[in-house]
């Protein structure tokens, strides 16, 4: 199922790794269906998201051993979702009479409301999303409407179609095409319809990606280089509509550079008519500090990330864990969350919906910026992760919320891989992965609102809500006549 996935994007294995765990599914108990699936589930995440490791082992201090340990702890707890939905589904359709179809549909729906629910429930982790294997297929045409649950929900729908064709019943052969022949040929269709349009004319951006390593950001003699690379790659495109620097990128608190760096920066940067827009750490009240992005030039404002990674940026409960806190040793890992409302900034002229790194992984959450928002930008700092699948994969991510909010995204990072991403889910450019580039282009400010920025998860989950008890309500009225 990785190979589904970015880098590999073979989107056809999805079908073939889901298919094989239908038809094991299809005659398992309930009690078979769960171990089933929660293997199926190790072994997507074991091998799609074990580069998680690589961050607990070079920067939290543990050694390799307990890294590779506790990322498996964490696989093996996220792998219960996968288990859950085997075990609901067969649970459901073994307690009640119904047909083989019906099973069928069961288990893809409960598929999809279990991907949801690990894509939120206590913080959330919807990585490897099924639906983001599908960006670069007819299924992609879904995403504006439904967004990537919508999409996931068109695969195993599609898989519980090709098994059910394959088996007797003329009728209901015939039912299956049809619903395969919806699915595709809507998709197919949907992939040309234009859901925004422009809001002005295009503007021009640079996106600095700085390739500091990990390992050195935070030593005190690497920040007047890194503002040195910085600063100088900027003045270099000084009239440029929009410059971008990524997460982070100034390793300092805002206060210790405000008077040296930040104030005189701005005032450059607006006297040649830029806006620039930069990561930094800002210190609040009573020792707290926020994962910033601080926009100069044009107008002065910053968004603090909201969306903090557990024991990354944060460490939950955090009375009782404080001596894992301390011996970790992770550095800026204990950030606070910023405030509510909509993630605007306003750069070059024009609102723009900002989110940090992981934020972008939740779409619900980036449609918050939405419609005000002309173009979403999103800066991370993917050098945790080294040289893994998680840089493909977090560019992957990106590109379907470009296409759920028909908006132009451009994505800044420091070691990459950085990228102005068309409204249409396309790459229009980017930048080679740990590498110092400057990655120019230009994008056109857009309005207007795709069904997904307007409603969310809501009409998919309420969808598949809905059939659940729809199948029930019929399932068990058909036993009742039976006995």
């Amino acid at each position: 199922m990785v190979l589904a996935f970015a880098p590999f994007s073979l989107s056809w294995m999805a079908y073939l790794g889901f298919g094989l765990l239908f038809l094991l599914w299809s005659g398992a108990s309930p009690k078979a269906a769960f171990v089933e699936g929660w293997f199926f589930g190790l072994g997507l995440l074991g091998v799609g998201v074990f580069w998680m490791h690589i961050s607990i082992d070079q920067f939290g201090n543990v050694g390799t051993a307990l890294a590779v340990v506790i990322t498996l702890l964490f696989v093996a707890l996220m792998a219960l979702y996968f288990g859950a939905a085997g075990w609901l589904a067969r649970r459901l359709a073994s307690a009640a009479a119904g047909s083989a179809a019906e099973g069928l549909l069961l288990l893809a729906l409960g598929w999809t409301l279990f991907e949801w629910l690990r894509g939120w429930l206590l913080g959330g982790f919807p990585w490897l999303a099924l639906g983001y294997s599908q960006l670069d297929t007819p299924l992609a045409g879904w995403a504006p409407l439904i967004g990537v649950y919508g999409v996931g929900l068109a695969v195993v729908v599609s898989v519980a179609a090709l098994i059910g064709m394959s088996r007797p019943g003329r009728g209901t052969r015939l039912a299956w095409l049809l619903v395969l022949l919806l699915i595709w040929g809507g998709g197919r269709m949907l992939t040309h319809r234009q859901w925004v349009e422009p809001a002005g004319e295009p503007i021009s951006v640079a996106i600095i990606q700085g390739n500091i390593e990990q390992a050195q950001k935070w030593l005190p003699s690497i920040l007047r280089p890194t503002l040195t690379h910085y600063t100088q790659a900027s003045r270099e495109q000084w009239g440029t509509a929009l410059i971008i620097w990524p997460e982070t990128a100034v390793p300092a608190f805002s206060s210790q550079v405000e008077e040296s760096f930040l104030a005189p920066l701005s005032e450059e940067a607006a006297e040649h008519g830029s806006s620039l827009l930069l990561g930094i750490v800002e210190r609040g009240d009573n020792g707290s500090y926020y994962n910033a992005m601080l926009s100069l030039g044009e107008s002065r404002g910053a968004y603090y990330k909201r969306h903090l990674v557990p024991f990354g940026e944060f460490m939950p409960f955090k009375g009782l864990l404080k001596p894992l806190i301390d011996w970790l040793q992770i550095p800026m890992s204990d950030f606070s969350a910023g405030g509510s409302g909509a993630p605007l900034l306003r750069l070059a002229g024009h609102q723009a919906g900002i989110s940090i790194c992981y934020e972008d992984a939740f779409g619900e959450e980036v449609i918050r910026a939405l419609p005000e928002a002309r173009f979403l930008v999103n800066a991370s700092n993917d050098a945790w992760f080294g040289d893994s699948l998680a840089l493909p994969q977090h560019l992957q991510i990106a590109r379907m919320r470009a296409l759920e909010s028909g908006r132009y995204l451009l994505r800044s990072t420091n070691t990459g891989i950085s990228a102005i991403i068309a409204p249409n889910g396309s790459i229009a450019a980017r930048s080679p992965a740990f590498e110092r580039h400057l990655l120019r282009g230009e994008i056109t400010p857009l309005q207007g609102v795709t069904p997904y920025a307007r409603w969310g998860n809501v009409p998919v989950i309420g969808m598949v809500v809905l059939l659940f008890c729809a199948l029930l309500l019929r399932r068990y009225r058909l036993r009742n006549r039976r006995d």
